[in-house]
């Protein structure tokens, strides 16, 4: 008997020590700003396309970094989030993909990510979401009806929490999660996840709100986050909305499947820029 009070108890500290790790190291578990790193290792330039290096102001006094990429004959503007690693400089296909779709490329690195100043937290990436917002719309007069927002993965929730509170053109969520809790449950199935979860991102409640039109994009071969967590999201978005099926990994969706991508983002786009 006293064996097994043994076992039960080396058992439960397991248990409680797997909870702590997951609690503790939730930040570093989310956000990956120094993989595979947060130097710059190419700019549009190197695609052909020209652009302007942006530093702008968050509301709580952070510098953060981006790039303007101008498109001469611009149907309007694209506000781009990223996924949770690496930075602006590792998204140039899709900036080559947005450009060909006829749209200025607006697109920003978290604070603590690329050249941006601060450490990244969840609270901070949505200020660093409203301050690309107010750069677009107040520093170049860009009118909401012009402007896009999209997110990609990590990006995707940050996207959905700022076209709640704002009105775009449209919003186009890539390879998003429902939430975080969501996530984690089926990761940690045999964790309390909701109680242990200080970060939400929770998406689908985010798109519940928006008042625009949304695409919702997603592969079902997606290896990290799964197909079911995008339709999810689909689900919870208002009319009127459109789901875009990818085939593909997580971070190579957009490629293996690029001429439906191509084909599904640009008549989403037409209809909705004027």
């Amino acid at each position: 008997m006293a064996s097994i009070w043994k076992l039960l108890l080396l058992g439960a500290g397991i248990y409680v020590a797997i909870m702590a790790f997951v609690y503790y190291k939730q930040s570093s578990l989310i956000f990956y700003p120094n993989i595979p790193g947060r130097n710059l290792v190419a700019t549009p330039e190197d695609i052909g396309l020209g652009y302007e290096d942006v530093e702008f102001t968050t509301r709580d006094g952070i510098k953060l970094h981006g790039w303007f990429i101008v498109n001469e004959s611009a149907r309007g503007t694209l506000l781009f989030f990223h996924g949770n690693a690496g930075n602006i400089s590792h998204r140039l296909e899709s900036i080559s993909i947005f450009h060909e779709l006829g749209l200025n490329v607006f697109i920003i690195d978290y604070r603590g990510y690329g050249q941006s100043e601060g450490k990244v937290t969840e609270k901070g990436t949505y200020r660093d979401a409203e301050a690309a917002w107010k750069y677009l719309t107040e520093t170049r007069n860009i009118a909401a009806d012009q402007i896009i927002i999209f997110g990609r993965s990590l990006g995707a929730s940050i996207a959905a929490w700022l076209a709640s509170r704002h009105t775009p053109a449209a919003l186009i969520v890539e390879s998003s999660f429902s939430s975080v809790p969501s996530m984690a449950k089926r990761i940690y199935p045999f964790l309390p996840v909701h109680w242990l979860a200080s970060f939400k991102y929770d998406t689908s409640r985010y798109i519940a709100n928006i008042s625009c039109p949304v695409l919702v994009a997603h592969s079902k071969n997606d290896e990290i986050i799964p197909f079911a967590e995008g339709l999810q999201v689909f689900e919870a978005a208002p009319e009127a909305k459109q789901f875009l099926e990818m085939r593909g990994g997580h971070n190579d969706g957009f490629l293996v499947s690029r001429s439906i991508y191509v084909a599904g983002l640009g008549s989403f786009i037409l209809e909705n820029l004027e």
